[in-house]
C-alpha cells in the first residue's frame, strides 16, 4: 500500500469514527501530495511524498513555537496534535545517538574538520535524515561536532 493509499484509507476511517481533527489533517496531507503531483505533472515517488509530509510537520513545528511565544497554548496544542497524526506516516525518528553516529560518518566521508565544512556535512546527511530528524537539530549537532573537531585540531598542532 502506497503512502497515498494509506492516507486515503486512514481518512475514510477517521470519517467513520467521527474524528474531525484526524480527518482534516489527513485530507490536508493528501491535498499537499496531490498539489505536488499536479505541479510535477506526474505521480511522485515515496521519497517525494515523505518530503511533502516532512515539510508539513516542519511548518507545524514552527507554528507551535510561534503560538507558544505568543501565549496561545490552545493553538500550539492543536498544532502539536497534528504533528502527532502526520508523524504516524513518517519513518521512525532518529535518536540523538543515531544522528551523532551519522555525523561521524559524514565527517569521515567528506573530510570535514572545521565549521567551514558545515555545508558539505549537511549535504551528505540530508538524504539520510530527511523525514527522520529535524534539520535544525541536525545542523546544531553538526556545528557542535565540527567545533569540537576544529578545537582538537588546533590544540594538537601547537596553536596555529
Amino acid at each position: 500500500m502506497t503512502l497515498k493509499e494509506r492516507l486515503q484509507a486512514e481518512t475514510t476511517a477517521a470519517m467513520r469514527s467521527g474524528d474531525a481533527l484526524r480527518r482534516d489533517v489527513l485530507r490536508m496531507a493528501s491535498n499537499a501530495v496531490y498539489m505536488v503531483e499536479k505541479r510535477a505533472g506526474a505521480p511522485i515517488g515515496v521519497d517525494e511524498e515523505l518530503q511533502v509530509l516532512s515539510r508539513e510537520v516542519k511548518t507545524r513545528r514552527e507554528s507551535v513555537d510561534a503560538y507558544r511565544a505568543a501565549g496561545r497554548n490552545d493553538l500550539a496544542d492543536k498544532e502539536q496534535a497534528e504533528i502527532g497524526i502526520l508523524s504516524e506516516f513518517l519513518p521512525q525518528a532518529l535518536t540523538e545517538a543515531e544522528i551523532e553516529a551519522l555525523i561521524g560518518q559524514a565527517m569521515a566521508a567528506t573530510g570535514a574538520s572545521s565549521a567551514r565544512d558545515l555545508g558539505k556535512v549537511m549535504g551528505w546527511l540530508a538524504p539520510r535524515t530527511r523525514g527522520r530528524a529535524d534539520g535544525k537539530v541536525v545542523a546544531g549537532l553538526v556545528a557542535k561536532a565540527l567545533a569540537s573537531a576544529d578545537l582538537a585540531a588546533h590544540d594538537g598542532s601547537g596553536g596555529h
